[in-house]
């Protein structure tokens, strides 16, 4: 198992800086955003040029990789593969399509993306669309070598009610997406709130076969301000589709998750992939200085629960 780190929350540096800083910090992995350029959201970053990669920006980026001794689990682009604009959809399918191909070129196994919702329709309606739509891509990306991978996040700031936006939050779900092609990019931060144990679900998808990548998030739960808004979040006094008013994102080490059992229940099944830390702590937040402080955080609480890798086979 690798310690990884999402590089969506560090869209004002380079590759190279990212994976410079990265690999002094005690990172072994880099799960590579590549949202397209100029999308300008603070969590959505473009660190490689899908829409225009060549074969000479596969070798450079697999030699600046090689230079600092990382691995890539995973390419991310996480938007809605199930958009009510055509148009729009159309577009996202286009850009999805070119990460697919800048994966299969650096010879990374998996992109990572959202399975999405038309909100305007029941999800009775949306899971007959997604096998139209999501099948497709699936396919897409198998015939080149590439896993598609969905994100139980449940988008609820796409849902102008707060509702889930992205039909993979929960384990109902995720066995209904891997009957369209799709594995799971699990994400634990995103089942507390929802009254869902991390651990069982976990367990779940892992017996499961599910769990091709893990992204380490925390979330920080206000049960009394829970009491006043309810489970889904604020209404009338909401001044974001993220102002819920009761959790929070945070970075490991600073929320409700338990990562020691979290590590644990991943090689009990045998998992050997990366645990890629996703930054989007409000707290940790802001200036590079305090997103880095953020990262090291994180990387202080999870390396001791992952063993490194030492090429000794000896070793414990």
């Amino acid at each position: 198992m690798k310690l990884g780190l999402l590089t969506a929350c560090l869209g004002a540096q380079s590759l190279e800086e990212v994976a410079a800083w990265a690999s002094q910090a005690g990172y072994e992995a880099l799960e590579i955003a590549t949202w397209p350029k100029g999308t300008g959201h603070v969590h959505q970053a473009a660190h490689l040029d899908v829409a225009h990669f060549s074969a000479a920006d596969a070798e450079r980026v697999r030699e600046l990789l090689d230079r600092y001794s990382l691995t890539v689990p995973a390419l991310t682009y996480c938007d809605n593969n199930l958009h009510p604009d055509d148009r729009r959809r159309e577009a996202i399918h286009r850009h999805l399509r070119s990460v697919v191909d800048a994966a299969a070129a650096l010879r990374v196994p998996y992109v990572c993306t959202f399975v999405g919702r038309d909100v305007t329709l029941p999800v009775a309606d949306n899971l007959k669309l997604a096998e139209r739509h999501l099948r497709p891509l699936a396919e897409y990306a198998a015939g080149r070598g590439v896993g598609l991978l969905a994100e139980n996040c449940p988008m609820e700031g796409w849902h102008p009610d707060g509702y889930p936006g992205n039909l993979a939050y929960s384990p109902e779900l995720w066995d209904w997406m891997s009957g369209l092609g799709f594995r799971l990019t699990y994400d634990p931060s995103h089942l507390p709130w929802l009254g869902i144990d991390p651990i069982d679900a976990l367990r779940y998808a892992l017996r499961r076969g599910m769990v091709a990548h893990v992204q380490a998030k925390d979330v920080e739960i206000d049960e009394r301000a829970r009491t006043r808004h309810g489970v889904f979040g604020k209404t009338a006094e909401r001044s974001s589709p993220t102002d819920v008013g009761w959790w929070r994102y945070r970075v490991p080490g600073r929320g409700v998750i338990d990562w020691n059992r979290v590590i644990d229940t991943l090689y009990d099944h045998g998992y050997d992939g990366t645990v890629a830390v996703e930054h989007e702590d409000p707290v940790w937040g802001g200036p590079l200085p305090r997103i880095h402080q953020g990262l090291r955080i994180a990387a202080a609480t999870l390396r001791p629960f992952i063993t490194p890798e030492t090429g000794d086979a000896s070793s414990p």
